[in-house]
């Protein structure tokens, strides 16, 4: 195979010589380190964008090589021949992750910078923490690769918006290879520090939003429901408390039934639509509503052989007989089939059944509706 000369001096040529030598160790560093930096990022439950690594190419090293060689005395004073980035949504998870990355790999603190203390206070200038590591021995060494724990590599660590800007920045500013004049430079810091602001809105905003589903978490546990409007997150943390629970196991015990575990959460537009703004509302249907659901389902389930029923079956019957002490008729009942289900024709048919069958109940009877 020809070897490219890129007309690099000696000292350039040496270490060029050295990366190519290097290439399967520098893919074996590429490997590990990619699948130990989604691991502990996994383990720990966080989501972040972008989790990635290169090997710089020949070219982009000569390239490097031939504007500051001077400056590197060997292959491993080049710090970034393997690169890996990992960009988060948030910037307070830039720290986070790097915090895992500290504890996984040998961090050379001498090298490392962090790039957002850099800047002067009145300066839009935007980037992202620089690692500078090596693969530990413990974490894997492999005998025929020896430089595998020695060669350095780097880990940057970013958001989002500080990648797209980087990004940006990096293809206007360089890639044309024309010096591009100051006051495009400069348009360009100015909306580095509007993504800046951006970034801490973001945060911030999210910060905002867990302190209230927090309050919201304590107001559920502490059972005032008044003052907790009901939505998917308020209706999420009151069906954690299994309030339903009793009814759905009585019904259960009618046929000695197993209870099939399913989601409550799709009734949440329905009781919407029924008017409920509150969890207290959800309470007061469950109150008021038990006896008469548990008579429904004596009458439906009584003299059948079913023995599975779904978990949301007590809320279902709750909301049957809302709809029916409350004048909704077949009307009322096959619109709930149909936002639960979608539109199909047997909506209508089963509506029509079970109120037939609802028709013969007491509470049905009392209200003067048969």
């Amino acid at each position: 195979m020809e070897v490219k000369d890129y007309g690099l001096d000696l000292h350039c040529t040496m270490i060029l010589e050295e990366y190519r030598s290097l290439l399967p160790v520098f893919g074996k560093m590429k490997e590990v380190v990619l699948e130990e930096c989604k691991r502990v990022i996994g383990e720990t439950g966080l989501f972040v964008a972008t989790t990635e690594a290169r090997v710089k190419t020949e070219t982009s090293l000569a390239g490097k090589l031939e504007l500051k060689g001077a400056k590197y005395r060997t292959l491993s004073d080049v710090t970034d021949i393997l690169g890996a980035r990992i960009v988060t949504f948030y910037s307070e998870e830039v720290d986070k992750v790097a915090s895992l990355m500290e504890k996984t790999f040998e961090v050379d603190w001498q090298q490392s910078v962090d790039k957002r203390k850099l800047h002067a206070l009145d300066s839009f200038g935007y980037d992202s923490l620089h690692y500078i590591c090596r693969i530990p021995k413990n974490l894997f060494h492999d005998p025929k690769m020896p430089e595998l724990n020695s060669i350095p590599f780097e880990i940057q660590m970013r958001t989002t918006l500080q990648h797209a800007w980087a990004t940006i920045y990096h293809d206007i500013g360089y890639k044309s290879g024309v010096e591009v004049p100051k006051e495009y430079i400069r348009n360009l810091n100015r909306l580095a520090g509007v993504l800046e602001l951006a970034d801490e809105q973001f945060s911030s905003i999210r910060s905002t939003i867990t302190d209230y589903r927090r309050k919201v978490q304590s107001l559920v546990e502490s059972g005032k429901f008044e003052e907790v409007e009901l939505n998917g997150d308020t209706f999420r943390s009151y069906l954690e408390l299994d309030p339903f629970g009793i009814l759905t196991r009585k019904i259960a015990l009618i046929n000695q039934a197993e209870i099939q575990k399913t989601s409550s959460l799709p009734y949440l537009k329905v009781l919407k639509g029924m008017g409920f703004t509150t969890l207290a509302d959800v309470e007061s249907l469950l109150k008021d509503y038990s006896d008469d659901a548990y008579q429904l389902a004596l009458s439906q389930l009584g003299g059948t052989d079913i023995d599975i029923i779904a978990s949301s079956v007590a809320l279902h019957d709750l909301i049957t007989v809302y709809i029916l002490r409350n004048g909704g008729g077949e009307k009322g009942l096959e619109l709930l089939y149909t936002e639960l289900n979608g539109p199909t024709s047997y909506n209508a048919v089963r509506a029509k059944q079970v109120y037939k069958s609802a028709s013969k109940l007491s509470f049905m009877k009392d209200l003067g509706q048969v």
